[in-house]
């Protein structure tokens, strides 16, 4: 019997597919043509799809005749510059075939880290696939640093499904699924930390960045604004077809029910999109306020101010032994918060001379991680 969370797949109708560099190396010409064929199936069943699209790494390692995967980052980047135009061209051939319009949309994670901007690529999204163009994203590798570590684009899939406000996200990978700690596969994940996350592992391809761990990632990332994700073998015949028609193929992971820690747009960028600029170490007192009672954070509750940051940044919330407890942005620069940390909210106007809020950081610019 299909399960009711397989079925609810078939009505999706903006889906996001990401598809890694180990399948597109080793097939970079029928691959992307297999892709195309079930997005235009989709698209006739009234399914847009935006595609995010590894590969141009491994296509310039393969083009430079490299012997394996360049350490050094400028030798990544090189091995990028070359593989880009091959990895647009295979899909401007695939789609050609079906005389549809693809749009290639580079981005880094500064792009999305910055609100503004992360709204216009937002607007580009959604204007090309108004445009009827099937979208085509990628970490710009070329340009960026830290971005190429980011986990063969899983992490941007994710923050793709937020861009375009998807009913789905597809991770294809050259394994069936997520297997237990037996090697069998797991058709359903319901809850990712005590089901997944402790059987996820590291990439062992030497062609991709990503691995399991990073899969199950993005699906506890896309999960948490109520989108189910799937990873599914990519090597299998009309996979994405099967999958968004509710068949058990690969590993489904469930959101959690509505109201249960499902996140808006908004707060998953500040959880997920936005960089941290610094970070503010709390006592138990103030972790325990924030994590079980859904509080505010009060300026009384930070021990420690690390970093330098303006008003409205993004931070992260650490306990004093240095655990992540959550994200949010600051009501006050970092210099202010030195000013003010351990007093109460009453104190704040007499050691500034003004005084913007109680809080340190609002509960509603705060994400519990």
């Amino acid at each position: 019997m299909t399960a009711p969370e397989r079925t609810a797949l078939s009505s999706a109708r903006r889906v996001v597919v990401k598809i890694g560099s180990r399948l597109l190396a080793e097939s970079p010409a029928s691959r992307p043509a297999t892709i195309a064929d079930q997005v235009v199936e989709l698209r006739r069943r009234g399914v847009e799809v935006v595609i995010v699209s590894s590969g141009a790494i491994a296509l310039g390692i393969r083009r430079l005749r490299l012997a394996g995967r360049p350490d050094e980052l400028p030798g990544l980047q090189a091995a990028a510059a070359v593989g880009q135009s091959l990895l647009m061209q295979q899909w401007e051939h695939a789609f050609g075939v079906h005389d549809l319009t693809i749009g290639q949309v580079l981005v880094t994670h500064d792009d999305l880290g910055d609100r503004r901007r992360f709204l216009s690529a937002r607007l580009t999204l959604r204007a090309l696939l108004d445009l009827g163009v099937v979208p085509i994203v990628n970490e710009n590798d070329t340009v960026a640093s830290e971005e190429i570590k980011f986990g063969d684009n899983d992490q941007l899939a994710a923050l793709v499904c937020n861009l375009v406000s998807a009913d789905a996200l597809v991770i294809l990978t050259d394994v069936e699924g997520v297997r237990d700690a037996t090697g069998v596969r797991m058709p359903i994940v319901r809850d990712i930390e005590r089901e997944a996350i402790p059987v996820a592992g590291a990439s062992t391809s030497g062609v991709g960045s990503g691995g399991m761990a990073s899969k199950v990632g993005s699906a506890r990332m896309v999960t948490r604004t109520g989108v189910p994700a799937i990873v599914a073998p990519g090597r299998e015949p009309e996979v994405i077809v099967r999958v968004l028609a509710g068949m058990d193929v690969g590993t489904l992971f469930v959101p959690p029910p509505a109201g249960t820690g499902v996140l808006s747009s908004r707060k998953h960028w500040i959880a997920y999109g936005a960089k941290p600029e610094g970070k503010l170490a709390v006592d138990a007192g103030a972790a325990r306020a924030l994590t079980d009672g859904g509080k505010s954070l009060l300026p009384a509750g930070i021990t420690a101010v690390h970093g330098e940051f303006e008003l409205g940044a993004t931070v992260s919330v650490v306990r004093d032994d240095g655990v992540e407890i959550a994200r949010g942005l600051v009501a006050y620069p970092s210099d202010d918060l030195r000013k003010i940390s351990g007093l109460q909210s009453a104190a704040i106007e007499a050691r500034l001379g003004y005084k913007s809020i109680d809080e340190a950081i609002h509960r509603d610019d705060l994400v519990i991680l």
